[in-house]
């Protein structure tokens, strides 16, 4: 009997310890953020874990009109998270995404303790916050010679007797990225187009409505001459920052600059931009808890 039951003792520590084996631990990232837009049906956002310089995916999500995430929490494997350095969150295709990381970093940061705040100034995100940028405008239509167009166009440069110099200073943004200007007005926003340096011409030059007259100079703009559309009396300017590709043909989140209420004023005189980053540009944070599953 004394035997038996040792036996019986024996057998149920064995199974026990197999038990442990097969228990892994895992971590919870619960996640938190301000500014994230809704990307639509297309894309989604992804979180990756760097570990030992190489991307670990963190699980994909998306998030509501109000910025809440879907799923909120995500259980990854404590051993990897354990050995992670930094977290970074791309946008990523919804159906036929690459199974590396898109080169749209949107939020990064290191991993402290048990939490992470994600910044657009990370160095493995946009790498600023866009606090610097100014901007400056005037209003005139080099496609048409009728002076009475004037109000008619917009071009982000400063005129000057030895020349035109640019309107915009703006940080370098990094591959997945790129700048584009607005006019927003009772029909909504319309695209100047994109570009990535203020001191060149954007990607669709004096635009689709210029006039008959001459091309644009080479910085962002566009003029409105056929159908002609007047840009003061209730318009505004925006300077967005974009993903590539783009999720949508509305400006995005990132809005660095804006002039909410264009002025009737003559070229040469220019017109200032407000610096809304702060209210703009997102940012997040991310707790790690400790839990045990089988």
């Amino acid at each position: 009997m004394r035997k038996n039951i040792l036996v019986l003792l024996s057998c149920a520590a064995l199974l026990g310890a197999c038990a442990n084996d097969t228990e892994t631990s895992t971590t919870t990232l619960t996640m938190g953020f301000a500014g994230l837009e809704d990307l639509g049906t297309d894309y989604v956002y992804e979180g990756w874990l760097i570990v030992d310089g190489a991307p670990v995916t963190a699980g994909r999500f998306s998030v509501d009109a109000d910025g809440n995430p879907t799923p909120a929490t995500i259980e990854l494997d404590e051993a990897v998270v354990a050995a992670a350095t930094t977290f970074v969150l791309t946008i990523e295709p919804t159906v036929g995404d690459d199974p590396a990381p898109s080169a749209v970093h949107i939020l990064a940061g290191d991993i402290v303790g048990d939490s992470v705040d994600l910044t657009t100034s990370h160095g493995a995100a946009l790498g600023t916050d866009f606090s610097s940028a100014t901007g400056e405008f005037i209003l005139e239509t080099p496609s048409s010679m009728a002076p009475e167009d004037y109000a008619q166009g917009i071009w982000w440069l400063v005129p000057g007797t030895d020349g035109m110099a640019p309107g915009l200073a703006l940080p370098t943004l990094p591959d997945g990225w790129t700048y584009e200007g607005w006019v927003v007005g009772p029909s909504g926003p319309v695209s100047t187009g994109t570009f990535a340096s203020p001191d060149g011409a954007d990607s669709d030059a004096a635009g689709p409505d210029a006039g008959p007259d001459g091309a644009g100079p080479p910085f962002p703009g566009q003029d409105f001459i056929s159908p002609a559309q007047v840009l003061t009396g209730g318009y505004m300017a925006v300077i967005s920052v974009e993903p590539v590709p783009d999720n949508s043909p509305m400006p995005f989140a990132i809005k660095p600059l804006a002039d909410m209420d264009l002025e009737d004023v003559m070229a040469p005189m220019t017109q200032s931009m407000n610096n809304i980053a702060a209210d703009t540009v997102p940012a997040g944070s991310i707790s790690l808890g400790l839990s045990q599953t089988e």
